[in-house]
């Protein structure tokens, strides 16, 4: 009889035990529940630069979408870019880098770097792949425009201080690991407390049940009861009934108290070690973070052969060279430069194709980070009979990309294939055959060769050579002028220009290099008196359109080139190529 109350209040201690456990799991998923978000800010005290960082590891801390908050006076720029390209466009000028966030989550860590006080604009640099502009305040949510590490830049006009109260909110990263297993367990608990009773019942009555079941022998036997002191026999009869009971309840009491200790942490979110502090692990340099990286996105590319194709339209239409400067260089400013002046005075002289990024057939973009960058880009468009190959340049992280050559594709011609524009392809030194038939250099030695000398000996190295298209017509102009030319010797010569020479390597191995060469005519009169007449648009650069003492035609050659792999038997192509004149003396 003393044994069933005890029973009883044992079963209560755990039902209550059990529903205290369901609770807490129950409330970690509701009050106890920790916030959605947080939310961590610049301190106040910010020193003042004229650039502010927002490093990648900070953006990439938690998972999710990031608010950003962003207040200051007049107008900003917030401008996304890889972390090596944000860090080549700072370079030595005065910043602040948001780099992570304090213990308490609460805060924003800031490191400060000294430098140049002012820089120039970021607006419209290449470098980004996207920007917002504001005016006072800004609320921007971040999302990675592609795959890999994102940096971002804030900034003003780049001579005031840029915006200093920025406020991050992140997605909370904390758990509550225990809700689910403190409900399971409270639940099994209130069941072992509800089922106690019927077992201990049944445990009892099948003791009882044994006892009357004694087995018996032939002969009867009687145990005399084992003598013991009164007092003592009545705390062993106490002890056996309520055994089993007492150390239930001191189990329950135990399980209690681990209860009671530990809801107590499991209300408590957890979070991911390390992920409260940006500062926790420095990483290798952004440079290194970003190896293989192409250089743009194709939509980047799209928009600046936007950018390089209206430039040159306003500049054709106005015959302007001077505004071709923003995005225009080296060769092609110099052909278009001269071709402009020639139709100034000749108006018949034909202009020069159209560049147009109407129809982007090929992106061909480098995975060389450092600078000079160049990527290519096959393009046809209203007054392109045939597609052309476009060479755009980046020389510094400062400056644009630049068009340094355009040439139309030959006739017949398939242009190379290449990786697909988010990897990129390699870019190759120009004096590097490693894994190539021939280096950069090389190939348009042998096609100068080719051009200069129609008996070449390399001549079985090029495909097609007489029959390509301007290999031939370049050839029967130079036996043409010749043949004509019988009171005059007159020399040749195609000469490679190495520091505009730019090699990629295409998806099978190989590579186009694209580049520049020098075609030389001179003409000399045979004896006294014999004349050189010359045409109008080289008379335009000579001042005249006859010499006694001789005279020199320069013209600049774009080319393309293919060059197979190494251990290929196949010869190379000579892919897209066209000339302009760009001078003309007299002796």
């Amino acid at each position: 009889m003393i044994g069933v109350p005890v029973r009883l209040k044992t079963a209560a201690l755990l039902v209550l035990l059990g529903l205290l456990t369901m609770l807490a799991g129950i409330g970690q998923l509701t009050f106890w529940a920790p916030a959605e978000t947080v939310t961590a800010s610049a301190p106040g005290d910010t020193k003042a630069a004229p650039l502010t960082v927002i490093d990648q590891k900070l953006i990439a801390l938690h998972d999710g979408p990031v608010k950003i908050k962003i207040q200051g006076e007049g107008n900003f720029i917030v401008a996304t870019g890889r972390p090596d390209d944000v860090e080549a466009w700072v370079g030595k000028t005065a910043h602040n880098t948001l780099t992570g966030v304090s213990t308490d989550q609460k805060s924003l860590e800031v490191t400060s770097a000294d430098g140049e006080a002012t820089a120039p604009s970021p607006a419209g640099s290449d470098l980004w792949v996207s920007t917002e502009n504001a005016s006072g305040e800004l609320d921007y949510t971040w999302n990675p425009p592609a795959d890999g590490e994102w940096s971002l830049l804030v900034a003003g006009d780049g001579t005031q201080p840029a915006p200093s109260s920025i406020s991050m909110t992140f997605p909370n990263n904390a758990t509550t690991p225990w809700a689910v297993p403190l409900i399971v367990l409270g639940i099994i608990i209130i069941l072992a407390g509800a089922a106690l009773p019927f077992v201990a019942k049944a445990l009892s009555n099948r003791r009882k049940d044994g006892d009357d079941d004694a087995p018996h022998s032939g002969v009867e036997t009687t145990t005399l009861p084992e003598q013991a002191p009164a007092g003592e026999a009545g705390r062993r009869r106490g002890s056996d009934n309520a055994g089993p009971s007492l150390r239930v309840t001191a189990v329950a009491a135990a399980l209690a108290a681990v209860m009671v200790g530990g809801t107590a942490v499991a209300a408590q979110a957890t979070t991911t070690p390390g992920a409260t502090s940006g500062t926790a692990s420095p990483s290798a340099s952004a440079a290194e973070g970003e190896a293989g990286v192409p250089v743009m996105l194709e939509s980047q590319l799209q928009r600046i052969l936007e950018q390089v194709a209206s430039t040159v339209d306003a500049a054709d239409a106005a015959k302007d060279a001077a505004k071709l400067a923003p995005r225009v260089d080296k060769m092609e400013l110099q052909i278009r430069t001269q071709n402009y002046k020639i139709r100034s005075t000749v108006s018949a002289y034909e202009p020069r194709m159209p560049v147009r990024a109407t129809k982007l057939q090929s992106s061909v973009i480098s995975t060389k980070r450092d600078w000079p960058r160049t990527v290519f880009a096959l393009t046809q468009g209203e007054g392109n009979v045939v597609p052309q190959v476009l060479t755009l340049v980046q020389l510094s992280p400062r400056e644009n990309y630049k068009l340094w050559g355009s040439a139309p594709l030959q006739p017949g011609t398939n242009f190379p294939s290449f990786p697909v524009p988010r990897d990129g392809t390699e870019a190759v030194p120009a004096s590097d055959n490693t894994g190539l038939a021939y280096s950069g250099n090389e190939a348009l030695g042998i096609l100068a060769e080719m051009l200069t000398n129609p008996e070449s000996p390399n001549r079985s190295k090029l495909a097609d050579g007489q029959s390509s298209p301007y290999i031939a017509g370049a050839l029967a102009y130079q036996a043409d002028t010749v043949k004509n030319g019988t009171s005059a010797n007159f020399k040749f010569t195609h000469t490679p220009v190495t520091n505009q020479t730019v090699v990629l390597r295409t998806a099978d191995g190989g590579a186009l290099v694209v580049g520049r060469l020098d075609f030389a005519f001179e003409g000399t009169p045979k004896a006294a008196g014999d004349k050189l007449l010359l045409e109008d648009d080289s008379a335009v650069f000579a001042g005249g359109k006859e010499t006694t003492t001789g005279m020199v035609l320069n013209f600049a050659e774009s080319v393309a080139v293919y060059i197979p792999p190494a251990g290929s038997t196949d010869p190379m192509k000579l892919v897209a190529a066209t000339r302009g004149l760009v001078g003309a003396s007299f002796k």
